[in-house]
Order: C-alpha cells, then sequence, then structure tokens
C-alpha cells in the first residue's frame, strides 16, 4: 500500500479522537477545582521562541513528503540530520565527540533490539504460512461471521487483545499476514484495514501488561504503572469508542 494513501486515510480518524478526547478533557476541567492561568500572547510568544527550532520539523517532514522532495525513508534521515545540528551546533546539547558516540551507541541498541524482535516474528510468520495458517483460519471464522461488520467487530476484540499481548512490531509482521487474506474475503479494503489495525495497537500501548507507554510514563513522572493505568482508564474508553 502506498503510505500516502494511509496518511491521508488516518486523518479523520485521528481529528475524531482529537476531538473526544478534547472535548472530555474540557469537561473534567469544568467540573474540578482547577487553576485556569489565562491566555498571555507574551507567554505564547515566549514558548514559541524557546521553541523556534523544533517548529520547522512537522513543516520540512509533511512539506517535503506531500511536496515529493523525499520520500518518508527520506523523510527520517533527513529530521535525523536538522535534529543532529540543532542539538550539536545551536542548543549546544550535544557535544560532537564527548556524547554523539555514547547517544550512537543508545541508538543502535535500541534499533538492535527492535531487529531481534523482528526477526523472532517473521520467523513464526514465515512458519504459520507454511502450515497454511491463513487458510485455516479463513475457513474457522466463516462458520461464525458471514458479513463484513460483524468480521470487523469480531476483528476488533481479537487486535485487542493481540495489543494487550504483543509489542506492535511483532503484531504487524505476525498478525496482519493472516487477517489481510480474512478482510479481503469480507470486502475490506487494505487502507481501512491498515488504519483499525493501527488504532487497535495503538491503544495496547496503554494497556497492561505490554503497555510500553504506561511503563516510559511511570519512569519519566515516577509514579507507580498501576496509578497511570487507572488515570487512563476514562481516555482508553474514549479511545475504544472511536475505533
Amino acid at each position: 500500500l502506498s503510505i500516502d494513501n494511509l496518511f491521508k486515510a488516518g486523518l479523520l480518524p485521528s481529528l475524531f479522537m482529537l476531538i473526544l478526547l478534547s472535548s472530555f478533557s474540557v469537561f473534567r476541567g469544568q467540573t474540578r477545582d482547577v487553576e485556569r492561568p489565562g491566555f498571555s500572547k507574551a507567554e505564547c510568544w515566549r514558548a514559541f521562541r524557546a521553541a523556534i527550532w523544533e517548529a520547522p520539523l512537522p513543516v520540512i517532514i509533511l512539506g517535503g513528503i506531500y511536496g515529493g522532495l523525499f520520500t518518508v525513508l527520506d523523510a527520517a534521515a533527513v529530521t535525523a540530520f536538522y535534529v543532529l545540528i540543532v542539538e550539536v551546533f545551536i542548543y549546544r546539547d550535544i557535544h560532537l565527540r564527548r556524547d554523539l558516540p555514547r547517544v550512537t551507541v543508545d541508538s543502535l541498541v535500541l534499533i538492535g533490539s527492535i531487529l531481534l524482535i523482528l526477526m523472532c516474528a517473521m520467523g513464526f510468520t514465515g512458519y504459520l504460512i507454511d502450515q497454511e495458517g491463513p487458510a485455516k483460519v479463513i475457513a474457522w471464522i466463516q462458520k461464525f461471521v458471514d458479513s463484513r461488520i460483524g468480521f470487523l467487530l469480531m476483528l476488533n476484540v481479537c487486535l485487542l487483545v493481540v495489543g494487550f499481548l504483543m509489542d506492535i512490531f511483532s503484531a504487524t509482521v505476525v498478525v496482519v499476514p493472516l487477517i489481510l487474506p480474512l478482510a479481503i474475503k469480507f470486502g475490506v479494503h487494505p487502507v481501512h484495514l491498515g488504519i483499525v489495525f493501527l488504532t487497535n495497537l495503538q491503544i495496547g500501548f496503554l494497556t497492561p501488561p505490554v503497555g510500553l507507554e504506561l511503563f516510559l510514563a511511570s519512569s519519566r513522572f515516577e509514579k507507580p504503572v498501576l496509578e497511570i493505568f487507572r488515570a487512563t482508564l476514562p481516555f482508553l474508553v474514549l479511545l475504544i469508542v472511536a475505533l
């Protein structure tokens, strides 16, 4: 599939989720006694000036992709190069000789761990295909579901469970080859399927036991994971409604 089509297909669902979450936040803010500082143009301008070098990034990335200047992969390289220049020569947060090698090694370790996950997942996918897994799954599903809506509802439940138990990298490699033939069989467009799949797996980032974002938030805010999870529950429900 064209990545551009997935970008376009994700626009309306993303806006819908944004409106739901924002509306809920405004409602909760109005029903609780919380401090509401007034809007200040001077404060806004100071914040913009503080982020003046970060602000062009979305313009560079999206403008470059949709303007036909570079591909999505090229955009990743351009972004990395831009951030490197800003951090090393403008902000001077990273020393070229002292810090950059350490940052590079940390990045390689992260990439290596992801590649290990993908390697195991691709091996498992190969095994499932050799054993005619997709064909057997299609035959089993057709015993219980005979409509596109029924298939999508069942798919959402299954993908939510997958999101609870697998990271998005493994799930993409292992699960997509199983559900793609099913979706085509029930008349679901692959772009539609892609957005449904990504939405489900993104919700999985917020749910234990493999909720990566929960653990990151717990570490950064120095709060217990269960406390973070309880705080996210209303937003989780809204995301599932949007899904």
